[in-house]
């Protein structure tokens, strides 16, 4: 089965779906129309019963390269937290997936980019691949998870130094820090990953899916506080000095003026 929207194909093959971000020209950037095709892409998945779902971006450059600036800098506080509330349930629903999620990351995984790749259950990295959760360089926070699930990935100190600084890093030491399980030769990455689904979805699906919801249990009674905590954390930095400032800047190429 092959299903198309405008900026996000699935593919269903057997028990195996690929989830594709289609925004090759924008660097798979998140825009409105492209989240309200994930949602839709992601119950069309889970829909068709899929075991295992490969979630990746067009083209040769990009992952997800993050959220839609140009359409976030002007969002009130308000707008703000209902468009963190829809990056939050996508996220989620990657999460909390019947079937097990692999996040194949291509090349550029900034911001809401790397939320949606630690949203899933792997991370298989091109040797290609940067990733970062950049924010602080705009004038928010990470608002789709970042500050929550990173540190439970990589632990404090190293989410810290990746969310303070906003550094972007490259998929050795994104494999180095744990932030990806492992990292493969750029072209060989579909197919890994390929042979990765197609072992997951020959295992008992029942019993998969159970050891998916135990270990979700582990993160889950703690991580809701702290979930609502970030959301309204960062639609609150909506209508700031620095948040205008930074999304300006970046829209208009420039380096930006904090107070």
């Amino acid at each position: 089965m092959d299903t198309d929207w405008e900026t996000v194909s699935l593919d269903v093959d057997g028990d195996v779906a690929t989830l594709t971000v289609d925004r090759p020209d924008s660097l798979n950037a998140l825009n409105t129309e492209t989240m309200d095709a994930l949602e839709e892409a992601l119950d069309a998945a889970e829909d068709a019963d899929a075991r295992v779902l490969v979630l990746t971006g067009a083209g040769d450059k990009a992952f997800v390269a993050g959220a839609d600036i140009g359409y976030m800098q002007s969002l009130s506080t308000e707008e703000a937290e209902a468009y963190a509330e829809q990056g939050h349930d996508i996220c989620r629903t990657l999460e909390r997936f019947p079937g097990v999620t692999i996040a194949a990351i291509n090349g550029y995984a900034f911001g809401g980019g790397c939320e949606l790749a630690l949203a899933c259950d792997f991370r298989v990295a091109s040797e290609r691949a940067v990733i970062g959760q950049t924010e602080i360089d705009l004038g928010i926070v990470p608002g789709w998870g970042g500050t929550q699930r990173l540190p439970a990935l990589v632990g404090d100190e190293v989410a810290r130094r990746l969310i303070f600084f906003g550094e972007r890093i490259d998929a050795s030491d994104a494999y180095e820090h744990g932030l990806v399980g492992e990292v493969v030769a750029h072209d060989q990455l579909d197919s890994h990953v390929a042979e990765m689904a197609d072992e997951l979805a020959a295992k008992p699906q029942f019993a998969l899916r159970t050891a998916k919801e135990a270990l979700n249990k582990y993160h889950e009674a703690p991580r809701e506080v702290g979930l609502d905590f970030e959301r309204r954390a960062w639609s609150g930095l909506f209508g700031s000095h620095d948040q205008r400032e930074g999304m300006e800047a970046f829209v208009e190429k420039r380096d930006p003026e904090f107070e």
